[in-house]
């Protein structure tokens, strides 16, 4: 081996080393403990603002209000899960709360919290007919998740004309 091709292996290898640590540096996980961070928070709750769009109400306020609540069901929905799917769906909202992972899940170059609402929905429409299936089950996963504690709770069932439980 010659001894340029030594050092341009060695600098390569040092700036790939220091992007991998810089890029460490700035990672901010989604989830921690089975609860949400304030980036989890914010990037989820744009996300079911996206997905669930039409049923929150109108009116700003209350559309907050509603989705902070969501979040916190979401929170309670996943408390449930076993450890292992806790740990994949960890990975999949610190993809999403980071600008490479986001950038390359889900195209976008700014913050879900600070993307339109209808680039949040391109977004996770171009995710969902992906040919790369792991971009679709990251597409299902975060709908499937956000439906189930969306439509888990009471406040929702009049919308799907379900009167709730009979009683015995």
């Amino acid at each position: 081996m010659q001894r340029r091709r030594l050092l341009q292996i060695g600098i390569g290898s040092a700036l790939v080393l220091g992007l991998a640590g810089g890029a460490a540096l700035l990672w901010r996980p989604g989830l921690q403990g089975g609860r949400l961070t304030p980036a989890g928070r914010q990037a989820l709750g744009a996300l079911a603002a996206a997905l669930l769009d039409g049923a929150w109400p109108a009116e700003a306020m209350a559309r907050a209000q509603a989705i902070e609540r969501h979040l916190t069901h979401f929170e309670d929905t996943i408390a449930n899960f076993p450890p292992a799917v806790r740990d994949e769906l960890q990975l999949l909202l610190s993809l999403v709360c980071n600008a490479a992972g986001r950038a390359g899940l889900l195209g976008l170059g700014k913050p879900l919290h600070e993307a339109a609402l209808a680039d949040v929905q391109k977004a996770l429409n171009d995710l969902r007919f992906s040919r790369l299936l792991l971009r679709q089950q990251s597409y299902f996963a975060l709908r499937d998740l956000n439906f189930a504690a969306f439509y888990a709770q009471p406040g929702s069932w009049a919308a799907l004309g379900y009167p709730g439980p009979t009683a015995i």
